[in-house]
């Protein structure tokens, strides 16, 4: 297919130009007309890379799980193409997700994460952020804005002495250091440190590992979380250990915290529809029923994208399946 289409006397218009026009015509007819700036289109286009690069490795895997089940009960008989994507909802949040200036072609901003919905028989496209793009939506909407922000893993052999607020002293600070440095042990914990303008706002985050743990996805990934996975060998699954990237999923749960509306305030005055909007389809992807694991940008050359199958009515989920290596790949016509 050509990446791009040409009519008598006009300039070629990409892929990517059809499908914001696409989308944002989609928007229109669901919520009315919308303006848009030239920058929110570029980030429009973006999304189209990346969520056509993200079916596009869903359907290799659809493909290559279906050809992996000797009786073939549990097939999914549904491409995963643009022709079987929910666009309407697709729109609406690619829309809202742009004006808040989330952009798809950075790290760890917002990824795009196909499952399909039984009722609709349609694949969801849910737009699942990342620990930057937390980080950007919290200082854009702080109500104080922090100056500087560091986080830290703390394993069993550093030095971590804590100093919270109290009568005697009026800022909050730590003290912190390695002391073997190429030998640290285990991981014990880790901490966020807020710093303003006004010492005496500072705040420390200390997160114990069962802190950690308790955030762990019910359906964590032992490619990224460690521990048993299944592996194909010779037309057999076998049970392979291994340790994954357990210290960056654990640094990427302490960001996380450290950049939620519990420790950085929202201003009211900030919060606008398309927040709004992020935010409820959050709660509705979030739920305890849908849960993924996103790679973050220390491991990006183990990017995966998770295809999950989400009965609606029942919350019942089969999956998740992790993706490898996703290839740039050229999208359909709109």
């Amino acid at each position: 297919m050509s990446n791009e289409i040409t009519t008598q006397n006009q300039t070629p218009v990409t892929q990517s130009e059809r499908f914001t026009n696409k989308v944002l015509t989609e928007f229109g007819s669901a919520a009315g007309q919308i303006e848009v700036s030239n920058y929110q289109k570029q980030l429009i286009q973006g999304y189209f890379i990346s969520i056509d690069r993200a079916l596009k490795i869903a359907e290799e895997n659809r493909i290559r799980k279906n050809s992996n089940n000797k009786d073939h009960k549990y097939d999914n008989n549904l491409p995963t193409t643009w022709e079987n994507v929910n666009l309407n909802d697709l729109a609406l949040d690619v829309v809202h997700n742009a004006r808040l200036g989330l952009d798809m072609m950075q790290p760890n901003h917002i990824s795009a994460i196909p499952f399909r919905n039984k009722k609709t028989n349609k694949y969801d496209i849910a737009l699942m952020m990342g620990y930057v793009g937390k980080q950007y939506i919290a200082e854009k909407y702080a109500l104080n804005k922090p100056i500087a922000v560091t986080t830290e893993l703390v394993y069993d052999t550093d030095s971590f002495k804590p100093f919270k607020k109290s009568r005697e002293n009026q800022v909050e600070s730590y003290e912190f250091e390695i002391v073997n440095a190429f030998d640290r042990g285990k991981v014990v914990g880790g901490f966020g440190y807020l710093e303003f303008e006004d010492p005496k706002q500072n705040k420390l985050i200390i997160m114990t590992m069962k802190d950690i743990e308790k955030r762990k996805p019910k359906f964590a990934a032992a490619e990224f979380w460690g521990g048993t996975k299944k592996e194909w060998v010779n037309g057999k699954q076998q049970e392979v250990e291994t340790d994954g990237w357990f210290e960056e999923m654990c640094l990427k749960t302490i960001k996380r915290e450290v950049y939620s509306t519990k420790h950085i305030t929202l201003d009211p005055k900030k919060i606008d529809d398309d927040y709004q909007r992020m935010k409820k389809r959050e709660t509705q992807l979030n739920s305890p029923e849908v849960q993924y694991d996103l790679l973050d940008e220390e491991i990006e050359k183990h990017q995966a994208t998770v295809l999950i199958d989400v009965d609606v009515e029942t919350g019942e989920v089969s999956g998740p399946i992790e993706m490898d290596n996703p290839e740039v790949t050229n999208g359909p016509d709109f």
